[in-house]
């Protein structure tokens, strides 16, 4: 088993597909978009499947697809395909946004994904507009049906709560685990990008959040779903669903942290707050075998820290997206 300097056992890898998204999310994403990558940096579907073999003949048993917007590359179903061929892989899940997810989730399904996460920030369409600032709610609605029809349940709906934007909806996003087999994530506002000097005041705490829940009654904590990450769950007497509470600031989980990342670009970041990483890119263009894959892989956990410093209010690392957080 692939194991850190502190002793987590490190069976998760994140695949970010690309940098690119078609929503620009205020506390993710400046409205004009960032510095995209170039195609010729982007590792292909082949390089991806290299590495995810490399990390699996250590023990990862577990790829979650990410971005940017990981439906924005065409044809993800190939790729989900070649890692559900790779000896060891037990689970592949999806982080999207959803607006594209409708008329690919059957293709996927049918290649081997498992599960997937979608992240929603209201159940309000001018809000969502607001939010995102791109329209949308209808298609993200229609992809979560579509993906409980499929029963890539439970499925993940990931909402960053912030006060006086969304925080109102709490209570609704709630009932939604009442009736429906999905897990509701709230995930406390972080200070990424332009978004550190409001995070200060629309920051809503797990505490705040468990207060409100509390009140809806018979709230109680139970084991999470399928590769549940950092997330605390909870059910109500009689729900289809849970909730999950993501808590990065207020309640710090990185002790349970067993995950590692690969960008888009080649590199193994070892921390989603911060530059420690490894490069991968360059050596599997130079020829690398899986063995030397792995074996840097595998010394890349000497520099996995062994926590993050995030604080209220202030910037963190440029990250692309705030879904990153999403387990």
């Amino acid at each position: 088993m692939l194991a850190d300097a502190f002793a987590r056992p490190i069976e998760y890898l994140r695949v970010s597909v690309t940098d690119k998204c078609n929503l620009r999310c205020i506390y993710c994403m400046p409205e004009h978009g960032l510095e995209w990558l170039s195609n010729d940096d982007i590792l292909t579907y082949e390089e991806i499947a290299r590495i995810v073999d490399a990390a699996a003949s250590l023990g990862v048993r577990t790829i979650r697809l990410t971005g940017g917007e990981p439906l924005l590359r065409p044809h993800l179903e190939l790729l989900v395909a070649m890692i559900a061929r790779i000896p060891g892989i037990e689970d592949i899940a999806l982080s999207t946004n959803g607006l594209l997810l409708e008329g690919h989730i059957e293709a996927l399904a049918g290649a081997g994904l498992r599960r997937v996460n979608i992240s929603l920030d209201t159940l309000r369409p001018e809000r969502f507009e607001e939010i995102a600032r791109r329209p949308g709610l209808d298609r993200v609605l229609r992809a979560i049906n579509a993906a409980i029809s499929l029963k890539l349940t439970p499925v993940k709906i990931n909402c960053v709560v912030m006060r006086g934007r969304n925080d109102d909806e709490v209570e609704a996003f709630a009932q939604l685990s009442q009736r429906l087999p999905v897990a509701v994530r709230f995930i406390e506002a972080m200070p990424v990008l332009e978004y550190a000097h409001a995070q200060r005041e629309e920051y809503v705490s797990a505490d705040e959040l468990f207060a409100r829940l509390k009140r809806i009654g018979g709230l109680r904590p139970v084991e999470g779903p399928s590769g549940n990450g950092p997330a605390r769950y909870f059910t109500f007497p009689g729900a289809a669903g849970t909730i999950g509470v993501i808590t990065p600031l207020s309640h710090e989980y990185c002790s349970r942290c067993n995950r590692i990342r690969l960008t888009a670009d080649g590199r193994l970041r070892l921390c989603l707050f911060g530059d420690y990483h490894a490069d991968l890119r360059t050596p599997l263009r130079g020829g690398a075998s899986r063995a030397r894959l792995a074996e840097i892989i595998e010394r890349s956990m000497l520099i996995k820290p062994e926590r993050h410093h995030l604080r209220l209010g202030e910037p963190a690392s440029r990250m692309r997206a705030l879904s990153e957080i999403g387990g």
